[in-house]
């Protein structure tokens, strides 16, 4: 096993706040890893330090010689004035995992491309960069689903060795084989899958439980020891006392979870939600919204699909009347109160405190039916303590942000939440606690999201936005939707080539000659096929089969992440082999007709 990079006792801190401690841990060519701790711990900070972007106070990081490193920042930084098209040059493998991440406006202004465009841009620029060791901060923030699953499928398949941050827990499932995660000041290496860590850390946890509660009863025994009078203590054993201190230290850990508290109930909402009548949105030749009617029901949980630009965040800012409709309305009942977390995040100042910004809102905040709390205890629930309280906004990081603009909107008792992006930038326990909540929220949830996950766990239905002002709606979660999707494909695809056969048919029906067809007895029927057609369907086989083989095995190449010395002669070749294997499969079913 070849070692790509071994860090031992790698600090970090910022001011007087230590980010992490005593970090140690290798990767080794071909691992997968994902790393996993909760926001604040230092997650990208230590992506970072690993890529050469940061320095560690301490410590130190020791990669192979020649090691060729690529970094996908989680907001990358790039040139706004170039246009695509002058961003890939004469990169010919840069262009293509463009074209198959459907970035097609190659005339455009990276600076007027979406937040998901960018994002795409910038991750074929890393992976075209053909790296040794590809390391990525939350890549699948800001993509849609297709795109998602092309990278999933793109890394599982890759030999690239991958360290990465990511929320996303079916995209972690499918292309990690190892989790580290950071917990405690302390690193866990677990081998397997998501579902495996989740064991290993619940067993961990329980050992450390019933290990604390061993290590608090002897700890008492040995308090009463030590205190008694100093005299009888004389004569002690130096290696006891030590042995003493040692274990007051390890009573001391800490087994609480600190997480967010989102114990905050839904206000009343009467029967009336919303009705949608005949809503239409367009954007010049655009259609977003094409006469779409809608009765919304009481505690419905709603998912929101579909490409980036499909119209999505559009829909629910017309729903609370942030943007006008061209046609037709929304009727929202009397009582619905709507709680809106956009994925612009918030609006506070960016020079103002947390807790400033908090008490802006309200002084005296009032949730569940009349429970107080004051701005500070209320910002304590979602993690802030009181010295976090008195950061600057520009200072804190993206998990931060996103539990402050979650305490925002639920400080308000919402009964209709509405969640455009929620998952972006939250940690996944954070995740797990969210999910919990809105699976028991007393009220109504529209959910816009890519995490699949997430959607599964949330959502009754889903409303699928198909592009040209089409919405669907779907009866069930993702996955649900995913298999319908995949069966309706391949019933597509089956009746096309019967349909193909069929008209193969009928031409060589229709085709009078006496070549085609022989007369006996009155009654006509298809001619078989001669000596020389039967040697050429023989030989079409096995040509089709070497043909296929030989494009597989370009497939593989290209997705392999290796690099390609002529790439440019194989994807001619790729594209050749292509015409040539429609050319020769239509023939082959011609004579298939006849054999």
């Amino acid at each position: 096993m070849i070692s790509y990079l071994q860090l031992e006792n790698l600090t970090k801190s910022h001011g007087d706040r230590m980010i992490f401690a005593d970090v140690t841990f290798g990767i080794n060519q071909g691992d997968k890893i994902a790393l996993i701790a909760k926001n604040g711990t230092g997650k990208t900070t230590l992506l970072r330090c690993i890529a050469g972007s940061e320095g560690a106070d301490s410590g130190k990081i020791t990669p192979r010689k020649d090691l060729k490193i690529g970094f996908l920042e989680q907001t990358p930084d790039l040139p706004g004035e170039m246009t695509v098209e002058q961003f890939a040059g004469g990169n010919d493998r840069l262009k293509r995992l463009l074209t198959q991440m459907e970035v097609y406006d190659s005339g455009a202004l990276i600076s007027t491309l979406s937040g998901g465009q960018r994002k795409r841009l910038a991750l074929a620029q890393v992976i075209a960069s053909e790296p040794d060791l590809l390391i990525l901060d939350e890549p699948t923030n800001h993509l849609d689903i297709p795109t998602i699953e092309w990278l999933e499928n793109y890394l599982s398949r890759s030999k690239v060795t991958l360290l990465m941050v990511t929320h996303d827990r079916y995209f972690l499932d499918r292309v990690c084989d190892k989790i580290i995660e950071i917990d405690r000041a302390q690193v866990y290496i677990h081998e397997g899958n998501y579902a495996n860590y989740l064991r290993r850390r619940r067993e961990r946890l329980e050992g450390m439980a019933s290990e604390l509660a061993k290590v608090k009863n002897t700890l008492r025994k040995e308090q009463d020891w030590m205190n008694r009078q100093p005299q009888a203590r004389a004569g002690k054993a130096q290696y006891r006392i030590d042995a003493f201190h040692d274990l007051k230290k390890r009573s001391q850990v800490n087994m609480n979870e600190r997480n967010v508290d989102l114990r905050v109930n839904s206000s009343y909402i009467g029967s009336k939600i919303f009705e949608a009548e005949g809503v239409s949105k367009s954007f010049g030749d655009k259609k977003v919204l094409d006469n779409f009617s809608y009765i919304f029901s009481r505690y419905e949980k709603v998912g929101i699909i579909g490409r980036n630009g499909a119209g999505k965040s559009t829909f629910i800012k017309m729903l609370q009347g942030l943007v006008q409709p061209d046609s037709g309305h929304f009727d929202i009942g009397e009582t619905v109160r709507f709680g809106y977390y956009s994925q612009d995040g918030i609006a506070f100042d960016e020079n103002k405190r947390v807790i400033d910004a908090i008490t802006e809102l309200a002084e005296d905040i009032v949730v569940n039916d009349g429970t107080h709390y004051s701005p500070m205890q209320f910002l304590q629930h979602f993690l802030f303590t009181p010295a976090d309280q008195q950061k600057y906004i520009s200072k804190l990081s993206g998990g931060e942000r996103s539990r402050l603009h979650l305490a925002a909107v639920l400080m308000r008792s919402p009964n209709f939440l509405i969640l455009d992006e929620p998952t972006n930038d939250l940690d996944i326990m954070t995740l797990g606690i969210l999910e919990d909540y809105l699976a028991d929220f007393k009220g109504c949830v529209i959910v816009i999201s890519h995490d699949r996950f997430f959607l599964d766990s949330i959502a009754d239905h889903l409303f699928v936005f198909e592009g040209d002002g089409k919405v669907k709606d779907f009866p069930g979660n993702y996955t649900e939707y995913r298999a319908w999707r995949d069966a309706r494909d391949r019933e597509e695809k089956l009746a096309t080539e019967k349909s193909t056969q069929a008209a193969t048919q009928r031409s060589a029906t229709a085709d009078d000659t006496p070549s085609a067809k022989v007369s006996r007895g009155g009654l006509e029927r298809a001619r078989k096929l001669t000596f020389k057609e039967r040697k050429e369907f023989e030989e079409l086989t096995k040509e089709i089969e070497t043909l296929t083989k030989e494009k597989q095995e370009l497939e593989t190449l290209f997705n392999s992440g290796e690099s390609i010395a002529d790439i440019d002669e194989k994807s001619r070749r790729y594209t050749a082999l292509t015409d040539l294997l429609d050319e020769k499969e239509m023939r082959w079913l011609e004579l298939s007709e006849m054999a």
